[in-house]
């Protein structure tokens, strides 16, 4: 107990330590955790030998990780990935498979062995890449949604992987024992190495029998999360304990993760399989903030356990070529996914934050590994080069940001255009444009249960609001594609909050020209831009400080004397006078001539002012209320 009372306080003040420090110098929560992994772990020595069984536990993080990704993809939404999934995902496995299997090659490794090296390596870090996007609100941009494909295609693609490893024992040389037993000659002992027996439901049975106990065993959890979730999350509802929903949402993740492993396929993608079964439920969200703070600290925890567990005795001894051999992988793996980026059309940032951010290897490199030594199909050497050139593409990996941060300010500063968002939502409201007006409505409408689609041409704005849990698309929305893809054809109100007076004054023209039932409510500047946009055809027009500008008036007006009542019976007759008069006076105004010397104009809004004035003498000449 005091052992781990000690190594608890260990790992946690490294964190707390390390990745507020690292996030404040702009590196990133995922730097600030590898950084403290190594110093308790090599540099200090403050912990050891347990670092490896504590990583088994913390790639529950993962797992979680994973299952909440899940919930945040329908079927649908899936099928309608197949292209990127298939095409995009399928090709970076297969060419950064086969272009490091030739690597290892050349490092005198058979074809076998070799093979095993490349499809290791193709995979890239699903937690580190997935939790950087999510700090940067980096992952709603086209660039973004193109790695999480990829990363997605790469966690599915780790079950076929698995099966099709034991087949490349065949290509290891063999000894004959004493006995007259065959054995492969790989150098070393190819137990469990640490890892504990598992009891598996597929030992021993023969392929197809393997085959059916896995297609049962996805089934099972089809079949769970559709029919036994809504009767299970009833019977905890009734006992009012808040924290029997934690505990339903960890028994849910752990037990898929266990059956995955009895049939012998990988526990985070039976999460993910689940979390997507569960997407469309009504206690997805439930489910997504009960499990949200057990994910970052448990990633926070694999990433502390990576940095602590790397030999550093290996690297020191052969660290050119162990630093080379990464550098390599990365730069392999960055030009094959820089030339996908541009054969599939992904442009600017975007193509930068694909190359660099995909360039690593990942946490399931340490599963295949560990498998591969299992099964006899890599020697223990070999296995742990391999661990350590993983483990410092990972280091290596915020570092890789970092330059796309960089280079995503060249681009910026030579007045590239920006790759416009693949806008894959639609809803009842566009809202375009997210300053400080449109973010009023958007959480206003979002509050009260609605959805909007959020449109905006600055990045930067973007990126905030991501940051914030609200979702929004970059692109221009006075462009007419950017327009129809976000909905326009289909949505029933259209908010207009540029800052750009032609812009939004050409928008609402367009969108009432497209769609002339579509209701158009736009911010106006001033009135003369009220007239604009009068004309262009919005329903409602909001002057951005009308609304303000009485409220201050009706301030004035308490404290020369009037009551709270009077004050708003002032601003209400006000409001309404004014409203009316704006749209008299739209009818009479002629864009090609001044407003001073336009008689008509000038002589309704004499005559509006007077009825102004009148109504509001007139309210205050009514019997005071009590």
């Amino acid at each position: 107990m005091e052992s781990f009372l000690y190594q608890a306080s260990i790992y946690l003040a490294a964190a707390v330590i390390a990745v507020p420090l690292a996030s404040r110098l702009g590196l990133g929560s995922v730097l600030g955790y590898l950084a403290a992994g190594i110093a308790i772990g090599p540099v200090l020595g403050l912990v050891g030998a347990e670092t490896e069984d504590l990583q088994h536990f913390a790639e529950f993080g993962v797992v979680v990780m994973l299952f909440l990704i899940g919930l945040e993809l329908e079927p649908r939404a899936l099928w309608d990935m197949r292209h990127k999934l298939l095409g995009l995902g399928g090709l970076q496995i297969v060419l950064s498979a086969l272009a490091l299997m030739g690597v290892a090659m050349a490092y005198n490794q058979p074809w076998g062995i070799a093979l095993a090296i490349g499809l290791t390596l193709s995979l890239s870090s699903t937690a580190i890449v997935l939790q950087t996007l999510s700090e940067k609100g980096l992952m709603q941009t086209s660039g973004g949604r193109s790695v999480f494909s990829v990363l997605l295609t790469q966690d599915i693609a780790v079950i076929p992987i698995l099966a099709f490893l034991p087949l490349l024992v065949v290509t290891l040389p063999v000894q004959i024992t004493g006995d007259g037993s065959i054995t492969r000659a790989v150098g070393e002992d190819h137990g469990d190495h640490g890892h504990g027996a598992t009891m598996s439901l597929v030992e021993g049975l023969p392929a197809w029998g393997v085959t059916l106990v896995t297609i049962g065993a996805v089934i099972a959890v089809i079949l769970a999360g559709v029919f036994l979730t809504r009767p299970v999350f009833r019977f905890i509802h009734a006992a009012h304990l808040r924290e029997m929903y934690t505990a339903l949402a960890l028994l849910i993740v752990v037990s898929i993760s266990f059956l995955m492993m009895l049939v012998g396929l990988s526990p985070a993608l039976g999460a993910f399989l689940a979390g997507v079964v569960l997407a469309s439920s009504e206690f997805r969200h439930e489910l997504e903030s009960d499990l949200e703070p057990f994910k970052g600290l448990l990633l926070g925890l694999f990433f502390i356990t990576v940095g602590a567990g790397i030999n550093f005795d290996l690297l020191f001894r052969d660290w050119p070529a162990l630093l080379s051999m990464a550098i390599l992988v990365i730069g392999i793996k960055g030009v094959l996914l820089y030339l996908l980026a541009v054969s599939f059309k992904i442009r600017g940032r975007d193509r930068w934050l694909f190359t660099l951010g995909l360039a690593q290897a990942g946490e399931f490199g340490f599963v295949l590994v560990a498998f591969s030594v299992g099964q006899g199909v890599i020697p223990q050497g070999v296995a742990e080069t391999l661990l350590l050139v993983i483990a410092l593409t990972m280091l290596i990996t915020p570092l890789l940001f970092i330059l796309y941060e960089l280079q995503s300010r060249r681009i910026a500063k030579r007045g590239v255009e920006i790759e416009a968002d693949e806008i894959d939502e639609d809803g009842p409201v566009i809202i375009a444009g997210i300053g400080r007006f449109g973010q009023i409505v958007n959480r206003l409408l979002q509050g009260s249960g609605f959805k909007t689609v959020v449109l905006d041409h600055d990045m930067e704005t973007i990126a905030l609001m991501r940051r914030f849990g609200f979702k929004g698309f970059l692109g221009d929305p006075s462009r007419p594609d950017i327009l129809h893809a976000a909905g326009l054809d289909s949505a029933h109100i259209l908010v207009v909050a540029l800052d750009d007076k032609d812009a939004s004054t050409r928008l609402v023209a367009y969108a009432r020209k497209t769609r002339p039932d579509i209701h158009i409510i736009a911010r106006a500047y001033d009135r003369v831009h009220v007239y604009r946009l009068y004309q262009a055809g919005a329903n409602d027009i909001v002057r951005e400080m009308f609304d303000g500008s009485l409220r201050a008036g009706r301030y004035a007006l308490e404290n020369l004397g009037l009551t709270e009542y009077e004050a708003a019976e002032a601003e209400r007759v006000f409001y309404a006078h004014d409203r009316d008069a704006v749209r008299q006076l739209a009818e009479v105004w002629d864009p090609n001539i001044p407003a001073s010397k336009n008689d008509a104009y000038v002589e309704r809004a004499k005559s509006l002012e007077k009825s102004l004035e009148a109504a509001l003498s007139a309210r205050q000449e009514q019997p005071k209320r009590a």
